[in-house]
């Protein structure tokens, strides 16, 4: 039975959260009415804007376990975060940055492009039975940071992010998760972790749009990131406009430099409430239902998967390849018969969510 926030479509077989995702109706309604204001009245109610911003904050702080709002800054995307990270700690030629062999470029790029100050970007292999001791084990001297994905885009492993993080807060070396693949999948904590910087943008399983993203940045660090970024949003007394003797805020909106994307607020903060009123637990027992008849229904059909099958080690993605078929050539054959899914890792992705009905999956393994 189809979901009451999300349509069925027979021409349409949605196996992409990974990627884009759909919007709840609600996230569609909150941006029709906020643009009928727009149009109606502009900005004369935008105290109550500001509310929803806020409310905002509050989910996205219950999404990572209930850290401090003033822990919690909003930025376009998760490469901005990231970014921000990496152009705000004070490097020294021959520091180390760990990271993983399977990191989408949002999560390489940025620290690679430190390259011309003498930081040296180690990937670890994750394919060994214990890819957290493998990442535990290239820690050293040098090292830095680690900036790990919590869920791998590709393979679809989920990380155990705790020891990890223990191992770097007793050597003292900042951690980052890029969260993108597992906020609004399964149940996350920024403490548990032991993360200084949580950074996902919202047009995955948080089913928000794209432009809005999370970051979190631990209280104890923001004094260790220089901004880049200066401008009127991220002083601490941002409403005075005419004064000259400004400090920079002392909580995560430092990293707000400018106006904030009030659209995106009012798409994502209906988003989330979707997820608040489903509750993570059960999101992710239903998630987990559904990937399993994707496993059982791929292995019927003779795939080899790419992705873990074991549910410790997994989150909404499943990947494979058909045998006597290329990843490409299934991939063009599954969007011609109205399959939205992805190339990526190898194989194809498939990646469903706690709404998606099993009569989508059911459908999308006939057509295999």
């Amino acid at each position: 039975m189809a979901h009451p926030e999300f349509p069925h479509r027979e021409d349409l077989l949605y196996l992409n959260h990974a990627a884009v995702a759909p919007w709840p109706a609600r996230s569609r309604d909150a941006v029709a009415e906020f643009a009928r204001q727009n149009c109606e009245i502009g900005a004369r109610d935008y105290p109550h804007w500001l509310k929803v911003e806020q409310r905002l904050r509050e989910r996205l702080s219950w999404l990572i376990g209930g850290v401090s709002i003033d822990e919690i800054a909003l930025l376009k995307n998760t490469s901005e975060g990231l970014s921000v990270i990496a152009q705000g700690i004070d490097w020294q030629a021959g520091d180390q940055i760990v990271i993983s062999d399977q990191e989408f470029p949002s999560n390489r790029i940025p620290w690679e492009a430190l390259a011309d100050q003498g930081v040296e970007v180690i990937a670890v292999s994750l394919d060994t039975p214990e890819p957290e001791q493998a990442v535990i084990d290239a820690l050293g001297p040098r090292t830095r940071l680690v900036s790990l994905s919590a869920v791998q885009y590709g393979t679809g492993l989920l990380m155990d992010m705790a020891p990890i993080g223990a191992a770097c807060r007793e050597r003292e070396i900042l951690f980052c998760v890029d969260a993108i693949q597992i906020l609004g999948a399964l149940p996350f904590s920024a403490e548990q972790a032991k993360a200084d910087f949580v950074v996902a943008d919202g047009h995955k399983w948080m089913l928000g749009p794209e432009g809005l993203a999370l970051f979190y940045c631990r209280q104890a660090v923001q004094d260790k990131l220089t901004l880049r970024q200066h401008g009127w949003h991220m002083v601490a007394n941002a409403g005075n406009y005419t004064t000259t003797d400004w400090q920079v805020a002392n909580n995560a909106r430092r990293f707000e430099c400018g106006s904030p994307n009030m659209l995106g607020a009012h798409a994502l903060e209906a988003s989330l409430s979707l997820l608040e009123e489903e509750g993570m637990a059960q999101v992710a027992e239903a998630l987990q239902d559904r990937v399993q008849r994707l496993i059982d229904g791929l292995r019927e059909r003779g795939a080899t998967l790419l992705s873990p099958v074991d549910r410790q080690r997994r989150a909404g993605i499943v990947t494979f390849t058909l045998p006597d078929e290329t990843p490409a050539d299934t991939f063009q054959r599954l969007r011609q018969a109205g399959v939205v899914c992805a190339e990526r890792g190898g194989g194809v992705r498939f990646s469903p969510h706690f709404y998606t009905d099993h009569s989508v999956i059911d459908r999308a393994l006939a057509l295999l």
